[in-house]
């Protein structure tokens, strides 16, 4: 019978699983018999049966993402509020969302044991509903009666033919436990490498790449914790802008480290309320913004610049210190539809910060009213954005190894031209969402050797540390910082700070 076991372990194909094109369990008569899917009204058109809306926006989203490389973080929302959904429902389809995505490597290992057969085999919007409920049946408590048939009236909806074979394969999915599951699939992977890859789904060169950035840090121990970090849900952090807004002690639980940070029970709520004073933004992003504001006592008349300043978070928190301390912010965001984020992030800040759309390669700080130089530019450089995994699960679907090359030339492209622009006794702060080392200390280490005696690497560690609430654990040599989900609870930012003799 389908989802029984031979004498290895492994899960007999389910019924409909050998039929072609991964659609199909059999003709519509005989599922119509079976009672798994497919039946049909006395009209003899396919049944319609109702899917609930947040499981329609949950799969709108992972089709989008899919189709066209859509940033869920960015949809979702969108998405959200178009179908009217209730808190509930909202909370649902985020998770179903986010949880699917994070983990979807997990579930298309388990899915192909299931299955009988690759998940390349099986049509893509057929395998997107059958990922929806393979996180409903093994990561919520949605009971299984529920998982499955919901799962196999979106079929209905998205590929009729399929209803048959999403309703035998869930089947075989719901009979054993998670544990079981994975035990599984690291069996069947080729190496210990690709087994944590399918257990804790990250692909294997994000995989090796973690492990080397923490290797070199010598918490190679920690690889697993890290893993199993980027697939928790995070909680939504604010940041309460200096000066404008309450002290976060007033508006909810204060950041363990960042002085602007916190936390609240209805975020939402409380960002609307304050009207933009208040705003999403992770803890780690925080500290590196404030890293290169809070270097040095702010001068009167200084001259700021963020470089690559889309969407505009650290703008905004940069220009309320920028406020506060009398200096003036240029932003600079290469994408026009970024750059108009960047002008709505800065809006709540009573600074008039100039929003220049261009190539942050080519930059002319005399005609961006900065004759002689600027004095602080932050550099959140491009990058694969492995540090915010848990936040953007698709972004480590996305990237490839050959992405990396491609992003460390733009990357010490963009850093000589911001060390040009900086007036002599200026502070640059290089920041990227990535732990990856080619990212981090190769671009920074390559640049410093083009810089030679012009630049100095300032302790950048000392400064985080003097700026945070609480001490941090740190490794490394103290010119850089490196900050990690499971170890802080941040995103895995990289900062360091360079000053121009």
């Amino acid at each position: 019978m389908s989802g029984e076991t031979h004498g290895n372990g492994r899960p007999e194909r389910p019924v409909g699983a050998g039929r072609s094109g991964g659609a199909g369990g059999g003709s519509p008569r005989a599922q119509h018999r079976r009672g798994d899917g497919g039946g049909r009204g006395r009209s003899g058109r396919p049944r319609q049966e109702r899917v609930s809306p947040a499981r329609l926006v949950a799969y709108d989203v992972l089709a989008a993402v899919r189709d066209s490389d859509a940033y869920a973080n960015l949809l979702l929302p969108t998405r959200i509020e178009r179908a009217k959904l209730s808190p509930a429902d909202a909370a649902l389809a985020t998770e179903l969302t986010y949880g699917t995505l994070r983990l979807l490597g997990r579930y298309d290992a388990i899915i192909a044991l299931a299955a009988g057969r690759d998940v390349a085999a099986i049509d893509p919007p057929v395998l997107d509903v059958l990922r929806l409920g393979a996180h409903q049946l093994l990561a919520t408590r949605v009971p299984t009666h529920a998982a499955v048939n919901e799962s196999v009236a979106l079929a209905r909806r998205v590929a009729p033919s399929a209803a048959g074979f999403v309703n035998a394969v869930l089947r075989t999915v719901s009979r054993r436990e998670l544990a079981d599951w994975l035990e599984l699939i690291a069996e069947e992977a080729g190496s210990a490498d690709a087994a944590l890859a399918a257990v804790h789904s990250h692909p294997v060169w994000v995989i090796r790449a973690l492990r080397s950035a923490l290797e070199r840090e010598g918490r190679g121990d920690e690889l697993v914790a890290l893993l199993e970090a980027d697939n928790a849900t995070p909680r939504v952090n604010l940041a309460a802008l200096p000066g404008l807004a309450a002290d976060p002690a007033e508006l909810g639980e204060p950041d363990r480290y960042a002085p602007t940070g916190l936390t609240a029970d209805a975020p939402f709520d409380l960002v609307a309320a304050n009207e933009g004073r208040v705003r999403v933004q992770d803890e780690g992003s925080q500290l590196a913004a404030l890293a290169l504001s809070r270097v040095a006592p702010v001068r009167p008349g200084e001259r700021w610049l963020d470089l690559c300043s889309g969407p505009g978070g650290k703008t905004a928190l940069l220009a309320a210190e920028a406020l506060a301390g009398g200096a003036s912010l240029v932003a600079n965001e290469v994408v026009p539809a970024r750059a108009e984020l960047v002008r709505r992030a800065v809006a709540p800040v009573p600074l008039e910060v100039a929003v220049r759309v261009g190539d942050g390669r080519e930059l002319d700080p005399a005609a961006m009213g900065a004759e002689g130089g600027f004095d602080r530019i932050l550099l959140d450089a491009p990058c694969t954005g492995l540090g915010a995994l848990r936040r953007r699960p698709e972004a480590r679907w996305r990237k490839s190894p050959t992405d990396v090359a491609q992003l460390t030339e733009l990357q010490g492209e963009l850093a000589d031209a911001a060390f040009t622009a900086l007036a002599p006794g200026g502070v640059l702060a290089y920041v990227t969402c990535s732990p990856h080392t080619a990212e981090t200390h190769g671009s920074l280490g390559r640049a410093l050797a083009r810089w030679g005696d012009a630049a100095e690497a300032l302790d950048t560690a000392a400064v985080v540390q003097q700026l945070a609430e609480h001490p941090l654990d740190l490794a490394g040599d103290g010119r850089t910082v490196q900050l990690w989900p499971h170890r802080h609870g941040t995103d895995a930012m990289f900062i360091a700070l360079v000053r121009k003799r």
